[in-house]
């Protein structure tokens, strides 16, 4: 799990991924063959077939387009919602603009981080985020009871006016700052959204290194940029890759707790990778499903099957992506999402992992 809370820890809202590139860079090195960093910012590796008999680049059992090995496209998007600086008061207040969706009941009394440069953490400083307005005890009742917008929240650095023009420009990243913590059979942090998917392709991609069997499919792996502002990383990799199959990575809602009814559940902790079936932007390759949950069962590793009724994942773009693709989303179990105590069963973590890995091994053989 120490890889998982540095992927959890490292800043990068959308638009703003250079360190969680890095560190994925990093932590990557030995796993691919080729890596390129394309014009979006999104990170590629490639790693070419190695099964006993096949060169390198050369054909596989089952072949993709034009008798060459399957290709393979991997998504996880390693972008979070965050904020960014649209204005410093005469202060030295910031208001912010939101990077992503955000539901505000969960934004009051946060520390945070604004970081004036996306690259140089060195420069990086701590803050306050609070709606602005009356505290509790002098409050009217009708204060009380509002939500407030995005806009009425301000982050306070607690230094004079003219330090804080002096160290923060308009368009500076701004993160909520939160533990990683394991909390019985679970871990719980900031943007597991989708940190988790990061640390799903890294393990799978180790695991498949370690395999004596090898795998007989090109294998792209892509750690997509600003997913959560439009899916638009995803869609230039794709074209630029034109997979045979393309599978997002991402999290999905886990709303099996108090209050919401059993059918709107989506997916249940504990019960395994789920196979999503469909949600807001792609109605996923049914092949391409059952072939996930053939090879779960014969690997006896838990799977669920979920629709998500609004929201999308990678696969969206990468489905739309030249000519069209095979797309599909493997996704991880996530209690309270988008906020800053996502909660996964590390047992649903484990199975996406190992089925991802699995799959990767048996494709295009």
């Amino acid at each position: 799990m120490h890889l998982l809370e540095k992927l959890t820890q490292t800043p990068g809202v959308s638009g703003r991924e250079n360190r969680i590139r890095a560190l994925i860079a990093e932590e990557t090195k030995g796993l691919f063959d080729e890596t390129r960093v394309d014009p979006l910012g999104s990170l590629i590796g490639l790693r070419h077939p190695r099964t006993p008999g096949i060169a390198k680049g050369g054909k596989a059992g089952t072949p993709g387009a034009a008798g060459k090995p399957l290709r393979i496209m991997l998504a996880a998007h390693m972008d979070q919602i965050g904020f960014m600086v649209r204005h410093i008061d005469d202060k030295g207040f910031l208001r912010v603009n939101a990077v992503g969706g955000f539901d505000t009941r969960n934004l009051f009394a946060r520390l945070v981080t604004v970081c004036p440069d996306p690259a140089d953490a060195a420069r990086d400083l701590p803050g306050v985020l609070n709606p602005g307005g009356r505290p509790l005890h002098i409050a009217t009742e009708e204060d009380k009871k509002k939500i407030p917008e995005v806009s009425d929240f301000v982050v306070d650095l607690g230094l004079p006016v003219a330090q804080v023009k002096k160290k923060v420009d308009i368009g500076a990243m701004v993160v909520i700052r939160a533990p990683f913590a394991a909390v019985g059979d679970t871990v719980v942090a900031q943007a597991l959204d989708n940190r988790v998917a990061c640390w799903i392709a890294i393990e799978a991609l180790r695991k498949l290194a370690a395999s004596s069997r090898g795998h007989a499919c090109e294998v792209y792996c892509v750690f997509t940029v600003q997913e959560e502002v439009g899916l638009r990383g995803a869609g230039a990799a794709a074209y630029a890759i034109k997979p045979d199959a393309a599978i997002a990575l991402d999290t999905t809602l886990c709303v099996d707790t108090p209050g919401v009814p059993e059918d709107q559940r989506v997916t249940q902790q504990g019960a395994g990778a789920a196979l999503t079936m469909m949600d807001g932007a792609t109605i996923s390759d049914f092949d391409l499903v059952r072939q996930f949950e053939d090879l779960a069962r014969k690997r006896r590793i838990k799977v669920q099957r979920s629709i998500l009724p609004r929201g999308g994942t990678d696969a969206g773009a990468m489905q739309r992506a030249a000519a069209g693709t095979r797309a599909f989303t493997l996704s991880c179990p996530t209690r309270y999402i988008h906020t800053v105590t996502e909660m996964v069963h590390q047992t649903d973590l484990c199975a996406c992992r190992d089925l991802l890995a699995a799959y990767l091994e048996e494709a295009g053989r």
